[in-house]
């Protein structure tokens, strides 16, 4: 690195997951306790009703962790976990650990070679378990980072995901003492990268790999992609939370890149709770289609970037299981891989950081000139 080379940080912000059984409950109890994802009424009624549900549900939920176990040879997840520290090996570790993990070592070499007369680290800050994001923000405060940006592995704008990370890390910013040591930073913000090229390039690549490995020429031509998102309730979208449009703009534009060849539906899954959730229910959905006649399927996740509970347990393992139990009939369904560390994904990151930063680096990028670029959310 040069004398002018500047000190770069990135810090990539996820939703976490647990790391054994015990750490079940209280990711559980830092999800329900934040306001942000799921209005229980906030404040300590929440945290208390939180604890509750975590003491209710951890066990059923474990036993979920332990059948998709990422872990089942040594910990693969980042140096704040636990089971690394103390040498433990985990049969109960979610999938969005490690893989986190590997987007962070993939994203901060590729960014090395990008930017060599740079100091560039990469962050994972977890949003309910760690690497929690106040640790990561002492950290970037001794590394003595002078320009960070934070960027979310959510592509779609959503004020419960995106917005909740953006506001606690801010929170930790303004409840620092102030005989700490201060951030001297220019901190720069990624919104929404839902449009990306290189991100619905990556999702339309794996399409075509689960096309093309998982059907016969003849099966192709039957197949109905089904892509499936993490629903919201109906009250944030009449709130103006833009996450179900941005989810809708991204379907388009994979199913205009692949010149509409395949009929496509779009479901949410993971509703909780008694109130009005977005429409069609993903499972609800897969089941109304086996009835039309449908029986070829690819699923596609399409706003989870890191394979996790929710792609690997919840779409492959649970979603078979209650078509098993109606008795209904698939000739096949698989479900397309998280983009994870695909190369046009890493690029796609890149673009984004570079819009950011490209004027530090030396590096701008343009993201495409036909594809609406929103990089900073309203309302934050």
């Amino acid at each position: 690195m040069s004398q002018s080379g500047k000190r770069i940080g990135v810090v990539l912000l996820n939703l976490g997951g647990p790391t054994s059984v015990e750490a079940v409950r209280s990711f559980l109890e830092n999800l329900f306790g934040d306001q942000d994802i799921i209005n229980l009424g906030g404040g300590r009624f929440q945290n208390r009703l939180a604890k509750v549900i975590a003491k209710l549900r951890y066990k059923g939920v474990a036993e979920k962790y332990r059948e998709i176990n990422a872990c089942p040879d040594g910990c693969q997840g980042s140096k704040y976990c636990p089971n690394r520290q103390n040498k433990v090996v985990s049969d109960c570790c979610s999938p969005i650990n490690s893989l986190t993990e590997l987007q962070r070592k993939s994203m901060e070499k590729k960014l090395k070679e990008s930017w060599p007369d740079h100091f560039v680290k990469v962050y994972t800050a977890m949003r309910y378990w760690v690497p929690f994001d106040y640790d990561v923000f002492e950290e970037a405060v001794a590394d003595r980072i002078d320009h960070l940006v934070l960027l979310p592995l959510y592509p779609q704008f959503s004020f419960t995901t995106t917005g909740s990370s953006f506001r606690n890390w801010e929170a930790i910013r303004d409840g620092r003492s102030t005989d700490s040591p201060q951030p001297e930073w220019q901190e720069y913000l990624v919104g929404q990268y839902h449009l990306n090229p290189k991100y619905l390039s990556a999702i339309n690549k794996r399409i075509d790999e689960r096309l093309s490995e998982d059907f016969t020429d003849e099966e192709r031509s039957k197949v109905h992609l089904v892509f499936t998102a993490h629903g919201t309730p109906l009250s944030e979208v009449d709130k103006g939370d833009p996450y179900t449009r941005q989810i809708e703009e991204t379907v388009d534009a994979i199913m205009k890149m692949r010149s509409y060849r395949e009929t496509h539906w779009l479901g949410y899954q993971s509703r909780v709770g008694p109130s009005k959730w977005t429409q069609p229910n993903t499972e609800e959905l897969v089941l109304r289609l086996i009835d039309y006649g449908i029986k070829h399927m690819v699923l596609i996740p399409v706003a989870f970037v890191t394979d996790h509970i929710e792609t690997q347990h919840e779409l492959n393992i649970e979603l078979r299981e209650v078509i098993a139990e109606k008795k209904k009939h698939l000739v096949k369904m698989v479900v397309s891989k998280g983009l994870n560390d695909h190369p046009d994904f890493l690029a796609a990151l890149e673009d984004e950081i570079s819009q950011k930063i490209g004027h530090i680096t030396g590096t701008p990028q343009q993201v495409g000139k036909n594809v609406q670029n929103l990089s900073e959310p309203q309302g934050i």
